[in-house]
């Protein structure tokens, strides 16, 4: 079994989008993926086909219904916050400790898992712990996804030296299209490459969920051929 953490630099830069569209190249090539989501803030379960872990479910090819949410994003909180302010909002509080078990438990499940976070690489989940703190914990290598709009730059490279601070190993960064920028796709990637080197640099231009591209054949090529974390 081969996982994955996907973290990003932020919230809304396309960590569902990349990790959909890895899940897709991986069940293309015949692969058993499992993914999940083990803590989502702004759900609206009114329309949990619209949710991070809808899309999640979508990818992996389950029908979306409460016991599949319950089994892949068993923490969903309503507010469009992190996750420990969220929880707070409802009375609730993030349980660190049950987040890193779960996470564990669900490496077993599959040829291939993928497990997408929340927000960004430092973004606050539980009272005195970060994403950072989870992926440490689970000792996984991430995927690490950025925007392209203006400071992607300066965000993405944090995000990466908070991560090699911990020794999380990084499989590579993924430059995500964001539309309407004022900075371009080739831009942003040519700039993290010549920072990040010798790691991958990966650019996604916006596409339909689910669309095969050759970046995420490049990402699914370094992922199964990642022996190094295999359990």
């Amino acid at each position: 079994m081969t996982a994955i953490f996907v973290t990003a630099t932020g919230t809304d830069v396309g960590k569902t989008f990349v990790a959909c569209g890895l899940i897709a190249e991986l069940r293309r090539r015949g692969r058993s993926v499992a993914a999940f989501k083990p803590l989502a803030s702004g759900f609206d379960p009114t329309r949990p086909e619209t949710s991070d872990p809808g899309a999640l479910l979508t990818a992996i090819g389950d029908r979306i219904s409460p016991a599949a949410l319950d089994r892949i994003a068993p923490w969903r909180y309503a507010a469009a916050m992190a996750p420990d302010m969220a929880a707070e909002a409802e009375g609730k509080r993030v349980d660190f400790d049950a987040v890193v078990a779960f996470s564990r438990a669900a490496l077993g499940t599959a040829e291939m898992v993928v497990i997408e976070g929340v927000g960004g690489a430092m973004s606050p989940i539980a009272a005195r712990h970060t994403v950072l703190d989870w992926i440490a914990a689970l000792d996984l290598r991430a995927l690490v996804v950025t925007g392209t709009y203006l400071g992607a730059q300066t965000h993405a490279l944090t995000a990466l030296a908070a991560l090699q601070a911990r020794r999380v190993q990084v499989l590579a960064m993924v430059a995500s299209e964001t539309p309407g920028s004022t900075v371009s796709l080739a831009e942003t990637t040519r700039s993290l490459a010549r920072f990040a080197a010798p790691l991958p640099v990966v650019s996604i231009p916006r596409l339909a969920p689910g669309a095969p591209h050759a970046a995420f054949a490049a990402l699914a090529d370094l992922f199964c051929c990642d022996a190094a974390h295999v359990r």
